[in-house]
């Protein structure tokens, strides 16, 4: 459901936003929002640049029924299964959103005006089932700028390089850790050698790495809150920025930095003159948990040059209104950001357990959101007169 209502309110530290650097882009989507010229609207006015989907979007979406009665009828009438009824809408949403965002996407050379849909979160523990199913999304999507999402399990890191080989866009998601991250850009070394080998144009391929942030302040926060010392207490808020800061840095590391190009991994090296682009961070989850803190605090804090902040609507109005852009933010706090997640490590808080919990609690949570939508367009299509499978 659309929820914008003054979409003139102030936009300067969106544009702020963009001239350091960072990409917007909107994570949400639903038929309405795509009839009423609502994403045109955001893109023209808000700086809007790309636009991610994940199962829990689509949930709420699809799940309400607004702007999908025509199409449930027409499904209905052809009896389809309910996995069926699904893939076609929410493709279609994807398909549609990527045409809007098209002139994007060209002016940029493909480096936004992209349209991210996930696999089917029940597959995110096999790989040879996640390929095959991002090779049927971006055939059923058909759009140059769709990227597919691949969580990054350890079942999805080899389905990365595959698709990446395969000359298809990859969005990586449900990424916590700073291993796991390096595991992920390793991947997509791997699918850009593999897709060269192979004789594809390298130029084609893009690639954002999804990490996630407000998740890690809920679970730590949680746990310092429980041990209660002034100590504790004193790091809440401190972890997600820290860990994000850290990804950068690791980022910088392989790719390396935006004003010295040179100071990269080897196989970036190889890669780079055939054409390759860098893998871009993206901050993810970035809608604040805590009423405690700013309400754009992981917009605020997490400002680097090459990077995509995608952004719930609230957190877009907001940061549109009231967010406070003043430069990089990011590259200049690697020492602090160790010296924080090292404190909270001494207090007992296991940064290894922590970023664990929140990937098995990612991809159950992305698990359920599919169940709940599965239900809900059974139950339309049975209320249609057709029995769903």
């Amino acid at each position: 459901m659309i929820t914008v209502t003054d979409i003139s309110a102030p936009v300067e530290p969106l544009k702020s936003l963009s001239d350091e650097g960072v990409s917007i882009w909107l994570d949400d989507l639903s038929r309405t929002r795509i009839t009423s010229g609502n994403l045109a609207e955001l893109i023209e006015k808000r700086n809007v640049v790309g636009v991610t989907t994940n199962p829990s979007i689509f949930q709420s979406a699809i799940g309400s029924g607004e702007g999908y009665e025509e199409q449930l009828a027409e499904l209905a009438v052809r009896g389809v299964t309910v996995d069926e009824a699904v893939r076609m809408m929410t493709t279609a949403d994807v398909r549609a959103a990527a045409d809007i965002l098209r002139p994007v996407y060209d002016a940029t050379g493909g480096r936004d005006g992209r349209v991210s849909i996930e696999v089917d979160p029940r597959l995110a523990h096999r790989t040879a089932a996640t390929v095959a199913e991002a090779k049927q999304l971006a055939w059923l999507v058909d759009r140059p700028n769709v990227m597919i999402k691949i969580p990054a399990t350890e079942a999805g890191l080899p389905a990365i390089t595959e698709v990446i080989g395969l000359g298809i866009s990859v969005n990586v998601t449900l990424i916590f850790s700073l291993e796991r991250y390096r595991e992920v850009m390793d991947a997509y070394l791997a699918g850009l050698e593999k897709a060269r080998a192979a004789g594809l144009d390298l130029s084609a391929i893009h690639s954002v790495a999804s990490f996630f942030v407000s998740r890690v302040d809920s679970e730590v926060d949680k746990r310092l809150a429980k041990l209660g010392s002034d100590e504790a207490l004193a790091l809440r808020g401190r972890a997600a920025l820290a860990n994000a800061r850290l990804a950068y840095e690791a980022y910088e590391d392989v790719f390396g930095s935006a004003g010295n190009s040179t100071q990269s991994s080897d196989r970036w090296t190889t890669l780079a003159p055939s054409g390759a682009h860098r893998q871009r961070p993206l901050w993810a989850s970035t809608g604040v948990k805590d009423p405690a803190y700013k309400d754009t605090l992981y917009v605020d804090e997490l400002v680097a040059p090459g990077t995509v902040n995608t952004m719930p609507e609230a957190t877009l109005t907001a940061t549109a209104d009231h967010g406070d852009i003043r430069g990089d933010t990011v590259s200049g706090g690697y020492a602090q950001a160790h010296a924080d997640l090292d404190a909270i490590e001494r207090l007992g808080i296991a940064y290894d357990e922590v970023v664990r919990q929140l990937e098995d609690e990612g991809v159950a949570k992305f698990e359920a959101a599919w169940g709940d939508l599965l239900d809900a367009v059974a139950a339309s299509l049975s209320g249609k007169g057709v029995v769903a499978e």
